[in-house]
């Protein structure tokens, strides 16, 4: 019998871990990396439900890091099975999880420092760049709307997501039994129509089981161009005082987006045209993969990359590699905008941007979308008067400004709508990815919209297909 085995991702939204098993064999959905606490993420990162070694395949549905981020360290305890996603997905993997494994090295490197001096024994990095090489050689890239056995009894389909490029929804489809075919469909992450360059998600099918995520089960956010007419906003408003705009954003998907307005709006000269600096090796990268996958774009995207050429702000942006250039940037006193990572600003320059300009009242930081719970940027985002950065203390002069309209995922009125056409024949759905809030609220919702069984997916839970 097929049997589904909730893990990560339950109550919270990182961590997205799901298991199916199919006579013996385990298949994995997802394989995120947990984020938030430092104490309670290590000891989620390192344990597992089943034996990475008993893994068969996992079936990856996009490329953000909360969703792929623990593959290295599978394939590090013992995972030998492929990893199925779309082209675009793989793509961006092979530069984001050996960005992740440097994160991983490096914190454990300074971690070692205090630990020497304390006389404490030293730990090991979570994974290397060597185990984040073997899991891109894992994966096996597979398009949109194509059938592909995961393993013998399991078909699988990935479907647009509309979330990132390479975004994808699965619907699983197990071998007949007792004549009925039981059925599945992994949401992953749902993107929210009218975004720019991406196109928008498919809706999700009637399935004997739909696991979907509630990032946004209780929240409408704003409709993507009005979140281009508020940023547009506060960069006139800053520049005219003679401040700097920070935008902590995600390194695929949230900087493209942002990059594209900028472009559109100083060739629009609706902006002043001081310089935009998109200060992070990965989104540079990642751009790179952006304008290697058209098969992704949607139709405005090809018709202005037609019409101009360009695509992604290269006219109007400096994108920035190099560790030196980015340091120069502290010392700049002139109007502009640093576009940097880490989004939710957990690691990566974007932490010393904000150190160094957090105190000055003519600046903005502009919060870009969903800031998990025990960020700093959820902090900064819930009104935080002092943050702790490098070990010292800094007040909170700069205006904040959290946009909601920039996130990729679906909002509460959008997932109901792509949800809409299933709800007739859908046996069960579990609600994922999402906190507490937000995942009964929307079960709330589904209820009264008609699927005749919603329920909170919780970590350890076993489900008979």
């Amino acid at each position: 019998m097929a049997e589904l085995l909730f893990h990560g991702a339950t109550g919270e939204v990182t961590g997205s871990l799901h298991l199916v098993q199919m006579d013996g064999q385990w298949v994995a959905l997802d394989c995120g990396l947990y984020q938030g606490r430092r104490s309670e993420s290590e000891e989620k990162n390192r344990a597992w439900p089943v034996s990475p070694k008993d893994i068969a395949a996992v079936v990856l549905s996009h490329a953000h890091i909360d969703h792929s981020g623990r593959l290295p360290r599978l394939v590090r305890d013992g995972f030998e099975g492929v990893i199925y996603c779309t082209p675009a997905t793989r793509d961006l993997c092979a530069i984001m999880l050996p960005d992740s494994a440097h994160i991983q090295e490096e914190d454990v490197f300074y971690v070692n420092k205090r630990h020497k001096r304390k006389g404490l024994t030293p730990i090991e990095p979570l994974y290397d760049h060597k185990d984040a090489g073997g899991a891109i050689r894992m994966m096996q890239s597979v398009s949109y709307g194509r059938w592909f056995q995961v393993v013998p009894g399991l078909l699988a389909k990935f479907q647009d997501a509309g979330h990132i490029l390479g975004s994808a929804g699965v619907r699983l489809e197990f071998a007949k039994r007792n004549g009925h075919a039981p059925s599945l469909f992994f949401t992953g992450d749902l993107g929210r129509p009218g975004k720019v360059i991406i196109r928008d998600p498919e809706p999700v099918p009637a399935c004997d089981v739909v696991i979907c995520e509630s990032t946004y089960g209780n929240r409408v956010n704003e409709p993507p161009e009005a979140a281009k007419d508020e940023l547009i906003r506060v960069v006139k408003r800053t520049y005219k005082r003679g401040g700097k705009v920070i935008i902590p954003a995600f390194s695929v998907g949230r900087t493209q987006t942002i990059a594209y307005y900028f472009q559109e709006e100083v060739l629009a000269k609706n902006i002043p045209a001081y310089p935009v600096y998109v200060d992070s090796p990965l989104a540079v990268n990642a751009t790179g993969v952006f304008l290697a996958h058209p098969e992704c774009y949607d139709a405005d995207a090809h018709e202005i990359q037609r019409r101009a050429g360009e695509l992604l702000g290269r006219t109007c942006c400096t994108f920035i590699r190099d560790v030196e250039e980015s340091k120069r940037l502290h010392g700049r006193k002139e109007p502009c905008t640093i576009i940097s990572a880490s989004g939710m600003c957990e690691a990566g320059r974007i932490r010393h941007h904000i150190k160094n300009n957090i105190q000055d009242s003519r600046n903005t930081l502009i919060i870009a979308g969903y800031q998990a719970a025990h960020t700093l940027g959820r902090r900064l985002a819930d009104g935080a008067k002092t943050v702790t950065l490098f070990h010292e203390e800094y007040r909170v002069s700069a205006d904040v400004v959290q946009i909601h309209g920039f996130s990729a995922h679906a909002d509460q009125n959008e997932l109901l709508r792509l949800l809409d056409s299933a709800k007739q024949e859908t046996g069960a759905v579990y609600l994922v990815h999402g906190e507490q809030e937000q995942r009964s609220v929307l079960a709330d919702k589904l209820r009264a919209a008609g699927f005749a069984r919603v329920e909170l997916a919780e970590a350890g839970q076993r489900v008979q297909l």
